[in-house]
């Protein structure tokens, strides 16, 4: 009896598909180390925002991030946002959809954005510093760990 492969059932996309796919994936997201890196390197195009409600941010936050929960993300709001600027929003994890709904927010209003992948829970998992409180903090200079990928 010859087995049949559950993985190649559906044959793989030709190269430059699967290489068109990754790159729009990247596009789309950051992962922490990436956004680690930046904020330790002062890349002043990004602005990290924290999607949670703002209890939840005082509570930890990615140094550096500013508290903009996505319900409150109204035209208004977001019509005063630096449309030079790369945002980028997370919320708890991937159990959560708060920092989706920010990016399509950001998005809809105009604004460049990535989602972070994992939000603070693959911050956190990967070894980064948490801020607390009111204070945004800073990332700026932080000599961070080696990253595993």
């Amino acid at each position: 009896m010859t087995a049949t492969s559950l993985v190649l059932d559906v044959p793989p996309a030709r190269p430059e598909q699967s290489a068109s796919a990754m790159r729009d994936k990247l596009r789309l997201h950051t992962d922490a180390w990436d956004l680690a890196m930046d904020l330790a390197n002062g890349i002043e195009e990004i602005i990290v925002i924290d999607t949670r409600r703002h209890d939840h941010y005082l509570a930890g936050h990615i140094p550096g991030a500013i508290s903009l929960p996505h319900v409150e993300m109204t035209a208004e709001r977001l019509a005063s946002l630096d449309r030079s600027r790369v945002y980028i929003s997370y919320c708890d994890g991937i159990g959560c959809n708060g920092s989706t709904w920010g990016a399509f927010k950001l998005a809809s209003a105009g604004l460049r954005v990535k989602e972070l992948l994992g939000g603070l829970d693959f911050w956190k998992r990967d070894g980064h510093p948490v801020a607390t409180g009111p204070s945004a903090g800073n990332l700026r200079d932080h000599t961070l760990t080696s990253c595993g990928c």
